[in-house]
């Protein structure tokens, strides 16, 4: 069985082999079809929970990864945030002087994580500007229900 530690450049050569076939639309295929297998996890807690699903689901899967991050929850006002200080993944990656890291790598998390949340009610934000440092802000935020004018 692969290890955490061969796991993330595995991946990222995945990722690079998947462009280097079909191109961009070949990488964003598997990460559709990694959003539709693999997050039910994701799906159900946020169903369930509503916004305190994203912090159960993420306080789990980051301190399983032993990431240096701060979560911020609101549910009166339906926001969840987390800053990540310290991504394992990409500070893995940075790190890496024997290959060349997929430069989208970071963008599978905005893939992935928007086709859950957004069908469910939810505007999903990923700022990732700070990536090349291993860090990021991503921000989920509940859609203010409407109701119509006569209610």
């Amino acid at each position: 069985m692969i290890g955490c530690t061969e796991f993330i450049p595995a991946y990222s050569e995945l990722f690079r082999a998947l462009e280097a076939r079909g191109g961009t639309a070949a990488v964003e295929a598997y990460w559709d079809f990694l959003a539709r297998e693999y997050l039910g996890n994701l799906r159900d807690q946020v169903a369930r929970h509503g916004i305190r699903g994203c912090w159960l689901y993420w306080s789990q899967t980051l301190n399983e990864e032993a990431a240096g991050f701060t979560m911020t929850l609101d549910e009166e006002n339906g926001t969840f945030a987390i800053d990540m200080h310290a991504c394992p993944s990409k500070g893995r990656l940075l790190a890496a002087t024997h290959f060349a890291p997929y430069p989208d790598y970071c963008r599978h998390c905005d893939r992935l994580y928007r086709q859950v949340l957004e069908p469910l009610g939810y505007d999903y934000r990923l700022d990732l500007s700070r990536c090349g440092r291993a860090a990021c802000r991503l921000e989920v935020r509940r859609r203010p229900r409407c109701t119509p004018a006569n209610e």
